[in-house]
């Protein structure tokens, strides 16, 4: 695992994405950008913020936990890219990559919820946290429960 936030591949991978989803919207018309533009540059950004919040966090059950609001995220990320589609703000094959390039997120976002999932537990570290135990505890039963399954993938990808 990296020891530096900087240095989390996922993150490099969807600050990338957002950079490039920037600098798109910023050439749009002033009703797109409000209407379609904001929304998608709050999506593609809440995917990278809610990986750095996870990973500032100490307990993997709350690691888990923003790392699926940044699965959310993701998937209204791909919303508003379809939107964009729709409503010729962006090409198909824009659209098409950026969508290629989420899925690459997806996956990772998988492999790092995996990892959080399998790793030996550290028993001098508590597996909740005093505000609500049961909201941030770590479910075992849930380790070959992928954050995206194929179908998801998939979708992502279309």
């Amino acid at each position: 695992m990296a020891t530096e936030l900087e240095d989390l591949r996922i993150l490099k991978t969807a600050e990338a994405i957002a950079d490039a989803i920037w600098k798109e919207v910023a050439a749009w018309d002033e009703f797109a950008q409000d209407v379609v533009g904001k929304q998608l540059a709050r999506a593609i950004d809440s995917i990278g913020s809610n990986i750095a919040a996870s990973y500032g966090r100490l307990n993997d059950g709350e690691k888990l936990q923003f790392l699926y609001y940044a699965r959310g995220s993701l998937f209204e990320t791909k919303y508003w890219l379809n939107r964009t589609l729709v409503r010729e703000l962006m090409q198909a094959r824009e659209v098409k990559e950026y969508a290629v390039r989420l899925s690459e997120v997806a996956r990772q976002l998988n492999t790092f919820a995996n990892s959080l999932k399998t790793q030996p537990k550290d028993k001098a570290q508590p597996e909740t946290i005093h505000e609500s135990p049961s909201q941030y505890r770590v479910d075992d039963s849930t380790s070959s429960n992928p954050l995206f399954s194929d179908t998801e993938l998939n979708w992502l990808e279309s």
